[in-house]
């Protein structure tokens, strides 16, 4: 038989072969996930928490009112509006210097939800030390939802000229 007649087609291996297995994984993968699974669940939100207060040290001492520090928002570059964190990096900066009404006339809904935040993540850092002996509720489908809406709304209310006074920079109280 001449190697181009077709006979190779025959030579090859089934699905039904005992030696032809699944993938095996790779050796790689499974080291990353022991190692994942060997650390402190509280290494996650620690952290989290290390990177959060890098990033507001970085803000207090760059200050993202220069223009060239900090790249443009992606959402304002291209559509000329602002999104529902526009102004966040100025308002943390702010806050950081101690000006909470210029950080609230950056981001008022940012502001707001700093409580839920911190609660949040103190939560999280609770049960990731101490792990309770109950598994804990999910958050409500409603409550989701309801961020979500009050977000999406934030976002498009403050770009109406109606309400411009949610811009970023725009004081919301022009006395103070």
């Amino acid at each position: 038989m001449h190697p181009n007649d077709g006979s190779a087609a025959q030579s090859r291996p089934t699905t039904t072969d005992p030696h032809m297995t699944a993938t095996p994984p790779r050796k790689g993968t499974e080291r990353l996930d022991r190692l994942l699974r060997s650390l402190h669940p509280a290494v996650w939100p620690v952290g989290l928490g290390v990177l959060g207060l890098a990033g507001a040290t970085l803000l207090h001492f760059v200050d993202p009112n220069e223009p060239g520090n900090y790249p443009t928002c992606p959402w304002l570059l291209l559509t000329g509006t602002f999104c529902p964190g526009c102004g966040s990096m100025r308002a943390i900066a702010l806050t950081t210097h101690g000006d909470v009404l210029g950080a609230i006339s950056m981001n008022p809904l940012l502001v707001l939800l700093v409580p839920y935040i911190a609660v949040t993540y103190a939560l999280w850092l609770a049960r990731s030390v101490r792990p309770p002996k109950r598994r804990p509720k999910l958050t409500p489908g409603w409550f989701l939802w309801t961020m979500t809406i009050v977000i999406t709304a934030y976002w498009l209310v403050r770009n109406l000229p109606w309400f411009s006074f949610l811009a970023p920079g725009t004081p919301l109280f022009p006395g103070w």
